[in-house]
């Protein structure tokens, strides 16, 4: 192998996982924006906390 052929196929090897990594990313945002994933998430979280709470206060009766 001459060193342009391997610089070649390293570059299509490089490639390929990049298109990889970039299908992968898409899948997990699901086409939110920021915003709507700091809504989400914020909302998850106090969900989160008010189950906690009841847990915490059930425990202490």
């Amino acid at each position: 192998m001459t060193r342009g052929n391997q610089r070649e196929l390293a570059r299509e090897k490089n490639m390929k996982k990049q298109q990889e990594i970039a299908k992968k990313k898409g899948k997990g945002g699901e086409g939110l924006t920021l915003e709507q994933r700091k809504y989400r998430d914020a909302e998850k979280m106090r969900e989160k906390q008010k189950m906690n709470e009841l847990k915490k206060n059930q425990k202490a009766k």
